[in-house]
């Protein structure tokens, strides 16, 4: 096989342009006739196929009573999966902090970062994850003390409360690591600031979120202050993309997620529906305004052209990282994508 000159330089100049490295954020679905341990099974295939095509973190939701989506203790997925992979970086994107005692969120991730070293991350984000009911029965901490709790995770990792402080004597267990680098993670400018006063990094969720990300990643920057962990500010931008070879089969894998959606919008949290269970159903007229929101968030299409839309909108807002999450029905049509899309993000045109 011979390779020419022209190849080595085009290869090379991809390389170059491919500055802004991708990621995974894995929602674990449940497809229907599937059950959540095959979704679970599939996300370690999933793992070790992006860990080998370069993606470089792989990341859990918290998500509570949705029967499409199999992430309701992603600490438990992460240590799965990272003892199932060797490289890539395993975490939370995110924990839903009000959810969890600060104390046993530390312990948590002290657990993990001792059995990974170097290899988890701890993303949080202060939203319940689920509905009211299931909130409730959570018995979660008030949303608006996210930042108190925050800060008292990181003090008692830390132990740097004062001696006489109610907290001064408790250790986290084991004591001997730190907790791995945190995300504060949003749908909206609500925590962006603080993040960045915090010296943590910030992760923006625009695969479901309709707030433009420019704005809160802009007060992240500016709010900014270095830390030991983060020493210059760093964004990761959750996107939602599917890939196929051709325009028709994206579009065409994409209505199971049209169809998902309209259900959630009716309070309908189902397995994943498959594209024929999406053609057979009796939409009604306000189900169309769902279907285009969703698009919307979404990068449908060929390779070339989800790698061209994600790279441009990670660079109109400054993103460092971009996070992609894939819902599609068929298994092996959801691994080909993150394939696909891997390979454009070296090299397009």
């Amino acid at each position: 096989m011979q390779i020419s000159i022209g190849s080595i330089f085009h290869f090379a100049f991809c390389i170059v342009v491919a500055v802004i490295p991708l990621s995974v954020l894995d929602l674990v679905p449940v497809r229907s006739g599937g059950t959540a341990a095959d979704a679970m099974r599939e996300a370690v295939d999933l793992a070790r196929t992006v860990e080998r095509l370069g993606y470089r973190r792989y990341w859990f939701a918290e998500h509570h009573g949705m029967a499409g989506i199999g992430s309701s203790a992603p600490e438990i997925l992460i240590a799965h999966i990272a003892a199932a992979t060797e490289r890539i970086h395993v975490g939370s994107g995110g924990i839903m902090l009000p959810n969890h005692a600060p104390l046993r969120i530390a312990e948590v991730f002290h657990t993990l970062q001792a059995l990974h070293p170097g290899r988890i991350d701890l993303g949080i984000g202060r939203a319940p994850g689920t509905d009211p009911a299931t909130s409730r029965a959570l018995r979660p901490f008030d949303a608006e003390q996210f930042p108190q709790q925050v800060q008292e995770m990181l003090a008692l990792s830390a132990r740097s409360f004062p001696a006489d402080h109610p907290f001064g004597s408790v250790r986290v267990i084991p004591q001997d690591v730190p907790l791995p680098p945190i995300w504060v993670l949003a749908s909206s400018g609500a925590t962006a600031a603080f993040a960045g006063a915090m010296g943590l990094g910030y992760g923006f969720a625009r695969h479901f979120s309709p707030a433009p990300p420019g704005p809160p990643i802009r007060a992240y920057r500016e709010a900014f202050r270095p830390s030991a962990q983060f020493p210059k500010p760093h964004v990761i931008l959750g996107v939602a993309a599917i890939c196929a070879d051709t325009e028709e089969e994206a579009n065409f894998l994409a209505t199971s997620t049209d169809l998902a959606w309209v259900r959630r919008n009716r309070g309908q949290l189902l397995p994943v529906p498959s594209p024929e269970e999406a053609a057979a159903y009796p939409y009604a007229l306000e189900d169309r305004a769902v279907i285009e929101g969703n698009r919307a968030r979404q990068f449908v299409g060929t390779p070339s052209a989800v790698a061209a839309l994600i790279r441009q909108i990670s660079e109109d807002v400054g993103a460092d990282e971009a996070m992609v999450t894939t819902m599609i029905y068929d298994v092996g049509a959801r691994r080909r994508s993150y394939e696909l899309l891997a390979k454009a993000w070296i090299c397009h045109s």
